[in-house]
């Protein structure tokens, strides 16, 4: 009984109730040196990309290095020109995220499913609300079980 009742606290939760709201963002003029900068400084996969608080996608680990990659028939771009390059040319736009209502159980089956680190968080405007990692879910999980105790 003890742990169907802990479950039920988990299936309550919401992803506003445990993202984090204080988000580093970059635009999409921040160049790809800043970003680089910006992933050693914080333990980040990804950063939003926000215009005037409205997200317009996200630039990740992968995305910067992508812009690395090349194929043999292609004239690789130094290393100091490919720091200039700007998010906007490596960003990814198409983002899946969920709002401040999701349920957690919605948040760790999308992250299972689509092997995903962490979403947006956005309003009804794609105003960007927060991020939600799996180790906001992991914490919701572990409090779940804890106050029941």
């Amino acid at each position: 009984m003890k742990g169907s009742m802990e479950m039920f606290r988990f299936l309550e939760s919401t992803a506003t109730q445990y993202m984090t709201s204080k988000v580093k963002s970059v635009t999409r003029q921040c160049t790809m040196g800043e970003l680089e900068t910006l992933f050693a400084q914080h333990d980040f996969d990804a950063v939003p990309v926000v215009d005037n608080g409205h997200m317009l996608g996200i630039v990740t680990k992968f995305d910067f290095l992508r812009a690395f990659g090349f194929t043999t028939g292609q004239m690789v771009p130094s290393y100091d020109e490919l720091m200039k390059r700007t998010v906007g040319e490596v960003m990814t736009e198409g983002v899946v995220h969920v709002e401040p209502a999701t349920p957690l159980t919605r948040v760790l089956q999308l992250m299972v499913n689509l092997k995903l680190r962490s979403f947006p968080v956005l309003g009804p405007d794609r105003q960007l609300l927060g991020m939600i990692s799996r180790g906001d879910v992991m914490r919701a999980l572990k409090q779940a079980t804890q106050k029941a105790r």
